[in-house]
């Protein structure tokens, strides 16, 4: 009380902010499976939460959402344990995050299972000298920036190569220290955001992106067999009007008797929800062998091996294209704009740019002309293989070498605020 009286959490609080952020997390609680009010989660998430506060000089803390989310810290982290001694504090709100497995093998990785809920708190009493994440809209809605220090740099590191501008919201990065950009699309389109917003100059860190850097490097040590039939891989969006929506039934009219083995894939989220859709194409094309409509996600991801991709407005383009140099078939269906005025920025988003670059952008009502399109791309597979490289070049920083990169500026930047503390001490 005496505390919150000199301190008065008012000032410092968006009670109204709060309490709608209390309202969606409440309605978030109860998609899928609810967790029971005596689950051992419960007391697990209440030990972490003491343990991560009883240690003091917490100098670097990521925060992942779930499980898929550490495949874009893994290169940062990898190096950071190689080249130093750095303990790495690591919150996740999966608790089936398979970084608590890694803890057991390597101690300096401090795993703290907390949930949504709890994070609200725990995100405003932080207390360590860098957080990276990757969320976006830091302190415009639940997670805000710590309340009892304000010399935190907050690092947005990107889960995607495309535009920022188109996919984010408008002032989503606003209240983030530093940005790893993965190429200079995404470093101008953040210059530019913030000179039209009279916003504060943030650092961008040149990165890269070591998603894609890993995926290049394991493609290349696997075999990869030429297809004696070329495989076909549709894999759309879970966006409004996606191909599934909108065309394929006459995507798959004009492929059904040309020689190549079509794979539709659709987002597992998409097939959960609509079931009998599915269902649906299995039972109408079930007399051509050379169609597979995949609703079971336990087999392998198929994406690497095909020899063309065909998608909607997925950023899996960018990763199959740039892995396996091989082009992408962009059907142009409704396109989703998170922010709705990416258009006062000047430069075109590369998710719209490169649609007719690293292979062909096909209109829905096109579509019944597919198999000549499929024909082409696959004539021209080695023309499209060098525009491809090129692009990729041109496209990413330090291509081969962004976890170093991105290691080395978070390990200065810890190592700065501990400098300029223990100079602040001696004075």
């Amino acid at each position: 009380l005496i505390i919150n009286n000199i301190i008065r959490p008012k000032d410092y609080i968006d009670y109204e902010e709060l309490e709608k952020t209390k309202t969606e997390l409440k309605a978030l609680e109860n998609v899928g499976k609810k967790e029971k009010l005596f689950s051992p989660n419960r007391k697990r998430e209440k030990q972490d939460y003491k343990r991560f506060f009883s240690i003091k000089n917490k100098h670097l803390v990521f925060y992942s959402e779930s499980n898929g989310f550490y495949k874009y810290f893994k290169g940062f982290i990898d190096e950071i344990l190689l080249h130093t001694d750095m303990p790495i504090h690591y919150i996740t709100s999966d608790p089936d995050d398979k970084i608590f497995e890694m803890a057991k093998t390597e101690p300096r990785i401090k795993p703290y299972y907390i949930s949504e809920k709890k994070l609200i708190v725990l995100m405003m009493k932080m207390d360590a000298d860098v957080v990276v994440m990757t969320v976006p809209d830091l302190e415009n809605f639940h997670i805000k920036r710590s309340r009892v220090r304000d010399d935190i740099e907050y690092i947005l590191v990107q889960h995607g190569v495309g535009s920022l501008n188109l996919t984010m919201r408008l002032h989503s990065m606003d209240h983030y220290d530093t940005v790893f950009a993965c190429g200079e699309h995404q470093k101008g389109e953040i210059r530019e955001l913030e000179a039209n917003n009279n916003l504060k100059t943030k650092t961008v860190v040149e990165c890269g992106y070591p998603l894609i850097d890993e995926m290049i490097e394991n493609f290349k040590k696997t075999e990869h067999p030429e297809n004696e039939r070329k495989k076909i891989l549709i894999a759309p969006s879970w966006a409004d009007g996606n191909i599934v929506e909108s065309c394929l039934d006459k995507i798959l009219e004009s492929l059904k008797g040309e020689p190549y083995d079509i794979i539709v894939r659709q987002h597992p989220q998409h097939v959960r929800y609509a079931p009998a859709l599915f269902e649906g194409y299995k039972a109408k094309f079930k007399d051509f062998p050379n169609i597979e409509i995949q609703t079971d996600f336990s087999s392998n991801n198929p994406i690497m091996e095909a020899d063309i991709l065909m998608t909607d407005w997925s950023g899996i383009a960018w990763e199959y294209a740039f892995v396996t140099e091989r082009p992408v078939i962009f059907v142009d269906t409704k396109m989703k704009a998170i922010n709705p005025e990416y258009e006062k920025v000047s430069i075109v988003p590369m998710n719209i740019a490169l649609r007719n670059v690293i292979g062909r952008a096909v209109k829905i009502e096109n579509t019944d002309k597919m198999n000549e399109v499929v024909k082409d791309l696959i004539d021209n597979r080695e023309k499209y293989r060098e525009i491809i490289i090129k692009t990729r070049a041109e496209s990413m920083y330090n291509l081969g070498n962004s976890s170093l990169v991105g290691a080395k500026y978070i390990v200065d930047a810890v190592m700065k605020k501990v400098n300029e503390r223990s100079q602040n001490n001696e004075k």
